[in-house]
């Protein structure tokens, strides 16, 4: 008995180091005119005699009628070579979950069943979406509906529809889907989030744990907008954009992936994503996509049209203080750039390495997080006006922004031995031979990092082994050679670019 008890002691411990991001409801990770029911503004709820408690019932009669369950199932064919393998989890509810290609399961398989023929496996997956339109149309999490086969939609009082996808967008993780529209269809309505303050009370309607809860009926919980304008960087695949999120206490569980967050008129103000967590469930904080991003697309959406994003062709970096103050800069507040691409539109427009984007489209730009919102809700053809800073002068250049490639990284990273002495803590080869095939550098010019002395000046300033440094001190490096001779005759700080972006390596007083 004491070892069954020690045994579900270590099992729950272990469970609750999982760390991660946890995309809601499906674990493997997230214009025409528009019809008169979206367009429509709702009308909005007295303040007069007003009652948290009543509000919150006031929605979940309104606007949580709109919510619905999506299932979705997927066929997989395995076998051979291909083999997947499957297992339980009983915290999806999905029998048939893929546990991945692990190399003991493998063997497992193998000396024991041996090859085996092509199966088909039913994958299944659970989230929510919203009505919100008359006609059928539901918003939802482009992850909750990615591939799947078919599609289920359950209304709030129990009727269950085949839905078919509209359109969908990876980037924005947003899709939308129809069924056939009975007369009696229940909708909500598209707020403005640009509005929303941090501290505002907020609901989110979903169906979280569907499988366990065996009722159509959505889950309703309230909180308030904790903080505005998150990032989830690159926590998250990269065709995820989820550079300007909600972020909000209202419980959001796995199943509320694509459910609607409301404000207490019962507008839509985000579509519920995503949960940070250190267990797999909820703890607090949770993520909504805002709703003016959705506007923004989703009459495109459904009328199956791709979705474009501006793009400039630049890689840029936030300003530190130090960079600040080497750039002669009173503050922060603007962008470095690092690279400019090739044939892009920054290049064309004639945006050059080491200018400091301070506007686009006379809109102030702080930082990275703010140019890349502001660049891919441009619209793809028009010409921008970018103010920038180049040589301690204002610049002002028309920019006319580019489609943003469907295969970016690979766009953006375009793609001897001898040893250097130590310098501020860097060690140097030349970009080729076996330190750069061990560093993965593609990096044809240039002069590549292998060590880094702890707390020199180098590893201060954030330099680390495999970066390529480009410039140093605005002068070029081609080779190893350039490398040496520049950095013999270099005193005092000194600013390098290398690939990852520019450092202020201040002067080695202990040498």
């Amino acid at each position: 008995m004491k070892g069954r008890t020690l045994f579900f002691i270590v099992f729950f411990a272990l469970s609750g180091l999982i760390i991660g991001l946890v995309v809601a409801g499906k674990f493997n990770l997230p214009c025409a005119a528009i019809s008169e029911e979206i367009k429509k503004e709702p009308t909005p709820v007295s303040s007069e005699g007003f009652n948290m408690e009543d509000a919150v019932i006031n929605v979940a009669n309104t606007a949580g009628k709109a919510v619905v369950s999506i299932s979705t199932e997927q066929v997989a064919k395995v076998g051979g070579g291909q083999r997947k393998y499957y297992r339980y989890s009983p915290f999806s509810g999905q029998d048939d979950m893929p546990s991945g290609n692990d190399e003991l399961f493998r063997r497992f398989f193998d000396d024991f069943f041996g090859d085996m023929p092509e199966r088909e496996f039913r994958q299944t997956a659970l989230g929510s979406g919203v009505i919100i339109d008359h006609n059928g149309y539901i918003l939802t999490n482009e992850h909750v509906v990615d591939n799947a086969d078919k599609i289920t939609v359950t209304l709030s009082d129990g009727r269950e529809f085949k839905a078919q996808v509209r359109g969908k967008d990876a980037r924005s993780d947003l899709a939308v889907i129809k069924i056939a529209a009975p007369k009696d269809l229940p909708t909500a309505v598209l707020g403005d989030s640009d509005s929303l303050k941090i501290g505002q009370w907020v609901v989110a309607i979903g169906n979280p744990f569907g499988f366990a809860m065996q009722n159509p009926e959505p889950t309703v919980t309230t909180g308030v907008i904790s903080a505005l304008h998150r990032s989830l960087g690159r926590a998250l695949p990269r065709d995820k954009d989820f550079n300007d999120l909600i972020q909000t206490d209202a419980a959001i569980n796995p199943g509320n992936s694509g459910g609607p967050l409301v404000n207490l008129k019962g507008e839509i103000v985000g579509i519920n994503v995503a949960i940070f967590s250190t267990t797999g469930g909820y703890q607090g904080v949770g993520f909504a996509i805002p709703s003016n991003n959705a506007k923004r697309i989703v009459s495109r959406l459904i009328e199956g049209k791709k979705i474009s994003y501006g793009w400039l062709g630049v890689t840029v970096q936030d300003l530190t203080g130090d960079l600040a103050e080497y750039f002669n800069l009173s503050d922060k507040n603007g962008v470095l750039v690092a690279k400019v691409l090739k044939g892009s539109p920054a290049e064309r427009a004639g945006i050059k390495v080491s200018d400091i984007i301070r506007q686009f489209d006379d809109k102030p730009i702080g930082n990275v997080k703010e140019l890349l919102n502001n660049v891919g809700k441009a619209e793809v053809g028009k010409k921008i006006k970018v103010t920038l800073i180049r040589e301690k002068k204002e610049t002002i250049l028309s920019v006319e922004v580019g489609e943003r490639p469907q295969d970016l990284e690979k766009t953006e990273e375009e793609a001897g031995q001898s040893d250097t002495d130590t310098w501020r803590g860097i060690k140097a080869e030349e970009t080729t031979g076996g330190a750069a095939r061990r560093f993965r550098v593609e990096e044809k010019t240039g002069a590549l990092v292998t060590e880094v002395e702890p707390n020199s000046p180098a590893d201060n300033a954030g330099i680390i082994p495999g970066d390529v440094i480009l410039e140093i001190n605005r002068q070029q490096v081609q080779n190893l050679l350039d490398y040496t001779r520049i950095t013999k005759a270099a005193k005092g700080n000194v600013l390098i670019r290398t690939d990852r972006g520019y450092f202020l390596v201040k002067e080695d007083s202990g040498k």
